[in-house]
């Protein structure tokens, strides 16, 4: 899919378009082979600049083209993914490239909050190549943060259900945003990067505002890493309690079973004592089986109450 925008220099009006003009923000998802030849053909750039970005593990990075003034960056977004039939939290990358000082391109593999929201945005300027950019990062890294927001509140949910029972489901779905945690840390930590370099390398053009824009996304990307990182030691502490309060539950399941299996094995020693085909005593009494029975329950009582005191019955 292709759209085009562009803002008109006298009202600062953004709207679609369909003409390949100068200041155009276009925006790729899941482009076909015929649509990346079409814009590449028609803004003079390579097609691998574009196919880098449809990569799912390519990672994080700037790629410099000297010939044509292109600069690609790679960034990780979250994204909601759905697996086994429930949202799990990931991330993918885009790709924004900046074609001379002619044209923006943003490539994603699939849609996504944070190009839609660019499209609604009426403060986006699409020949600011620079700013646009800029602003792309800063709401990448505000959509981390909201979404970490999410996972702990899922987190604490997940504890208070587990709290009151051991569910299967409920342990699984903290394993998952475990692994959301790690997801988005790694990520995070690869754009933080490809923004330092922004800021350090003078790759873009940067005015005073831009400056301090990259500042702010800086800062909120730092943020974003200090809260997965608490989050996920967090999580890990959880997992770690829960698979030990499971493990002592098991301890005093198998205890109580084995104390139990104990008290029953007593009536059935005495009786198989009595009932062997050899002399017994007792054997011709007619108060015999009383006196058997009342002994089997004395046995049987003293040995409940010895593993009761030894904590066995609970």
């Amino acid at each position: 899919m292709i759209e085009m925008y562009n803002t008109n220099l006298e009202t600062n009006k953004t709207t679609k378009t369909k003409n390949y003009e100068k200041g155009n923000w276009i925006n790729l998802v899941s482009p076909s082979e015929e649509e990346i030849k079409e814009v590449c053909e028609n803004l003079k750039i390579q097609e691998d600049f574009i196919k880098y970005a449809l990569d799912y593990e390519e990672k994080a990075r700037i790629d410099i083209e000297d010939e044509d003034s292109t600069v690609l960056f790679i960034v990780d977004i979250p994204v909601l993914e759905k697996e086994a039939g429930s949202l799990v939290y990931s991330t993918m990358p885009i790709g924004i490239i900046l074609v001379r000082d002619d044209y923006v391109i943003t490539v994603s593999i699939r849609k996504n909050d944070i190009i839609q929201n660019l499209t609604k945005n009426k403060n986006i300027i699409t020949y600011k190549k620079s700013r646009f950019l800029l602003q792309l990062l800063y709401a990448n890294a505000s959509s981390y943060l909201n979404l970490l927001k999410k996972i702990n509140k899922e987190t604490e949910i997940a504890e208070s259900v587990l709290k009151t029972s051991m569910k299967n489901k409920e342990l699984l779905k903290l394993l998952s945003l475990e692994k959301s945690l790690v997801y988005f840390t790694t990520s995070l930590k690869s754009n933080e990067v490809v923004m330092e370099k922004t800021m350090r390398g003078k790759i873009i053009k940067l005015y005073e505002e831009d400056e301090d824009l990259l500042e702010d996304a800086i800062t909120e990307n730092k943020q974003a890493i200090e809260m997965a990182k608490i989050y996920s030691d967090i999580l890990n502490g959880t997992m770690d309690a829960y698979a030990s309060i499971i493990s002592n539950n098991l301890n005093g399941v198998m205890k109580y079973l084995t104390s139990i299996t104990i008290i029953l094995a007593i009536p059935t020693m005495v009786s198989s004592f009595w009932g062997m085909n050899v002399p017994v005593p007792m054997q011709y009494s007619k108060f015999g089986f009383i006196i058997i029975l009342i002994f089997s329950v004395i046995l049987t009582s003293v040995v409940t109450i010895w593993l009761n005191k030894k904590n066995m019955l609970k």
